[in-house]
């Protein structure tokens, strides 16, 4: 039998968001951004509720039950607002835009984030969760809406000049000229930025809460290979070893959680996003090229291995996110105890368990539970428990197979399965790379069907894309993000298995974004598209945050695009775009380390290696094995096969295997070195 809170439904329930889907039975009259919502605002003159959240959102949620489900509260908020709600994952524009507003309102930011604005849109009031009642030092939410609502009827001309005069701010923030060629020392100075800001205790940077920075740590091993200072290399590795080590890996299911809340990296909040996970695997195959370390493929394998048994939806695009409650607590799905352990692995067992994943009888998480993490050495769990390390490290790989399938019986947290071109982007980018470092075909498969969903599911009649997909229904205009991060996925794609389709894809995206995005003026590129919907405010987003800027993520895409098709003005279009920044990245390195990759790209003089042959050829396997199994980023590779381009990569021009079916060129600038007929050469070539 249906509740009659159940049985209420508002307009949220036509859309395709599991997050605005999730508030389709609230008993407030939501409505989704739209032109129904914003021409009511203006047609009644009445102000908008806007709140902006995600599915994984763990304070979301809280503010949904005690808030949006109370009746009482909903007739208040549909008494003095039209309210709307906004997946921010949809919708970064709109977060972009409002984010800024609330940072300048409070001081800080967070979702869910909750703003008022004028029928105008422009932003008068904001702030994050608010309590229903009065409580951790906030007013409560009704108190808000009646003040808010009030002030709307009473002193409206106040509450117009304060949201005019926010909105000007926004403005002028995104339009800001910062144009200046980037100092030299750049790469050094975001290096001593981020060595300052190390923890040499607990890796990562600054305190807690701490968020897996993978571009800082990508730029951090650039500058050792740069400038083979120990300690750059010191920082990348405690950092990803505190990580993988902490209770923000899932030790158990492989893939890392969104932040920790302390500086251990022990208690994480426990939504997983399909983002972090990509973004952080290359960084864990670029620190095993660049040391050898077995344990950061491991990780990445891990990684890589989460996606593919949990978040690959119909079609063969990945899922957005996984979310931190499960039966309404939050780590509920992830958490042990000593006898919960000892239950599935018997008392000895179960007790070598908890000592190797430090549950305790009081435990380190909520309600005496512990999140599992690997704190102390493996030599050192074997000497406390008197046992041989080999037969230790035996028995936990059995015992994580059990705790896995036992885990697997529990309820688990809901899954977000919209595809977001972005993020879809980033893993395809992910798993390319993890195919070319430790060759399992299961990730190049996944990349490309990954690949084919986008760009035959997301994309619309003249060739652009789509932002998202859900059951079938692809929607919204793509984002500068969608195909910065698509263009990277397709080069990466086309460097795994050489097929010209994946090059000819990106140009062809490249092509979306010269012309609907680009900054004319300035150079760069905007966030939105010129034939996107009209906002208070079209922005440039050039620094990275939980991602990469999409500006520096294209950046590096026309440099590669460059190399692989020789033309020269893609990377003049690059260099543009790094000087309209300069400014900024010269006064705040730190804040820019997926540029600094662009920048370190262009420094080195980057090669062009192309292999002669055919792919099936064992000369030719043996080469590309000597290319991947080394740290080298400032590359481009091609293949010169019967089924190459020569005209749109006359690199491959003139390149030709000998009569033992391989040979490889390496290259700088169009200028090649002699060739070689053996991957022996070619590693002593790579090695000079």
């Amino acid at each position: 039998m249906q509740h009659a809170a159940e049985a209420h439904e508002n307009r949220l329930a036509h859309e395709t968001s599991p997050y605005l889907l999730q508030h389709a039975h609230n008993p407030v009259d939501w409505y989704p951004w739209g032109p129904e919502a914003l021409a009511r605002a203006q047609s009644e003159q009445k102000p908008i509720f806007l709140s902006i959240g995600y599915s994984a959102c763990h304070w979301c949620h809280v503010m949904e039950r005690e808030c949006f489900e109370n009746a009482a509260i909903a007739e208040l908020m549909n008494k003095w607002f039209v309210c709307i709600k906004v997946d921010r994952e949809e919708r970064p524009d709109l977060d972009d835009i409002y984010m800024k507003a609330v940072q300048a309102m409070t001081g800080s930011g967070g979702w869910p984030m909750s703003v008022f604005l004028t029928p105008a849109l422009e932003p008068f009031f904001g702030g994050t969760y608010f309590p229903p009642t009065r409580m951790y030092g906030r007013p409560s939410f009704p108190e808000i809406i009646e003040s808010l609502g009030n002030a709307w009827a009473k002193d409206r001309e106040s509450v117009v000049k304060r949201g005019a005069a926010l909105a000007d701010m926004i403005r002028k923030s995104g339009n800001a000229k910062s144009s200046a060629a980037i100092d030299a020392d750049a790469l050094d100075k975001s290096f001593a930025t981020l060595a300052q800001n190390f923890d040499d205790v607990w890796g990562g940077f600054g305190s807690a809460p701490k968020f897996p920075h993978a571009m800082d740590v990508r730029a951090v091993l650039r500058q050792w290979l740069r400038t083979k200072n120990p300690e750059a290399l010191h920082i990348a590795t405690v950092t990803l070893d505190r990580m993988a080590q902490g209770g923000v890996y899932d030790q158990l299911g492989g893939g890392f959680h969104r932040y920790s809340t302390d500086e251990k990296w022990l208690i994480p909040h426990f939504e997983k996003m399909l983002y972090d996970n990509a973004l952080l695997v290359p960084a864990y195959l670029e620190a095993h090229l660049a040391t050898g370390d077995a344990d950061y493929a491991r990780i990445a394998r891990e990684c890589c291995d989460w996606a593919l048994r949990e978040m690959v939806v119909e079609g063969g695009g990945f899922a957005s996110t996984q979310d931190a409650d499960s039966e309404g607590e939050e780590g509920k799905f992830f958490a042990w105890t000593p006898a919960e352990l000892a239950g599935v692995l018997g008392a000895k067992q179960g007790a070598w368990a908890a000592a190797w994943y430090g549950v305790s009888d009081d435990g380190n998480f909520e309600h005496g539970k512990s999140a599992l993490w690997r704190h102390d050495a493996p030599q050192v769990v074997a000497d406390a428990l008197h046992v041989k390390l080999d037969e230790l490290a035996a028995a936990m790989r059995d015992a994580r197979a059990k705790l896995l399938a036992a885990r697997e019986k529990r309820v688990h947290p809901h899954t977000d399965d919209k595809v977001l071109a972005a993020w879809n982007g980033l893993m395809i980018s992910a798993l390319a790379q993890s195919y070319q470092v430790l060759g399992d075909a299961r990730y190049l498969d996944a990349a490309r069907k990954a690949a084919d969903f986008v760009l035959t599911k997301m994309r619309q009649k003249d060739g652009s894309l789509f932002a998202t997909a859900r059951n079938g229904r692809s929607h919204l205009n793509a984002y500068l993000d969608d195909y910065a991060f698509v263009i990277q996925g397709l080069l990466d794609l086309y460097e795994s298995d050489f097929d010209v389709r994946w090059l000819r894809e990106a140009l062809a995206l490249e092509s979306v974004v010269s012309e609907r995005f680009k900054d004319g003026e300035q150079g760069g590129w905007f966030t939105t598209s010129d034939n996107h919907e009209v906002l208070i405010a079209r922005l440039k987003s050039p620094q990275d945050g939980a991602l990469p800027a999409g500006s520096s993520v294209q950046t590096l895409n026309l440099l590669r695009l460059a190399e692989l098709t020789g033309q020269g003005p893609l990377a003049k279009q690059a260099e543009k775009a790094l000087i309209s920044i300069g400014a900024l990245v010269n006064g705040y390195p730190a804040a820019f380390s997926q540029a600094m990759l662009a920048v370190d790209f262009i420094a080195a003089h980057p090669r062009e290696i192309v292999i002669a042959g055919e792919p099936s050829n064992a000369g030719v396997k043996a080469m590309l094995a000597a290319v991947r199994g080394r740290f080298l980023p400032q590359r481009v590779v091609a293949l010169a096969g019967s089924t190459s381009d020569v005209e749109l990569m006359p690199v491959l021009d003139g390149k030709v295997a000998p009569a033992n079916g391989a040979r490889a060129f390496v290259c700088r600038n169009y200028a090649c070195k002699s060739p070689v007929d053996s991957a022996d050469a070619l590693a002593k070539e790579l090695d000079d």
